[in-house]
């Protein structure tokens, strides 16, 4: 018996910036369930140049680009699975910069969500990435 196999589409929003120059999508729809896995999102803007150095700002621009993610599959929040942020050089005295912009994005919702402190990203003036799952809503 042969088994057919969904295809994974490749999830690029259009007010997120062209991630295609990188050689890599902002998310993956998989179907089962309808279950959305999107790129670590970055303190990048569509149509900007640069960075700001806050961590505070940088994680209000991710919060951001999440939210693009989110609707561009027609989900809130409340949809997303996990969260999985990679901060450079975390210590505990950086977490209101973190999870102020982080809950306010999130409201009540409450993912799965992991933390991880690394020397360094992609480019050095970035300071925070996020990945995310979401489910999509039927």
């Amino acid at each position: 018996m042969t088994r057919m196999t969904s295809p994974l589409v490749r999830l690029n929003p259009s007010t997120l910036w062209d991630a295609t120059r990188n050689h890599h999508s902002q998310g993956t729809l998989v179907e089962m369930g309808r279950v959305a896995v999107f790129s670590g999102q970055i303190a990048k803007q569509k149509d900007t140049e640069g960075v700001p150095y806050s961590l505070r700002e940088q994680t209000r621009i991710v919060c951001q680009n999440l939210e693009y993610c989110l609707d561009s599959i027609g989900a809130a929040p409340r949809d997303i699975v996990s969260l999985r942020a990679y901060i450079v050089d975390w210590t505990p005295d950086k977490a209101a910069e973190v999870f102020e912009p982080l809950v306010a994005f999130l409201g009540d919702a409450m993912p799965a969500m992991t933390g991880i402190g690394v020397s360094a990203l992609f480019s050095p003036e970035l300071r925070i990435e996020i990945e995310m799952t979401a489910r999509v809503p039927d």
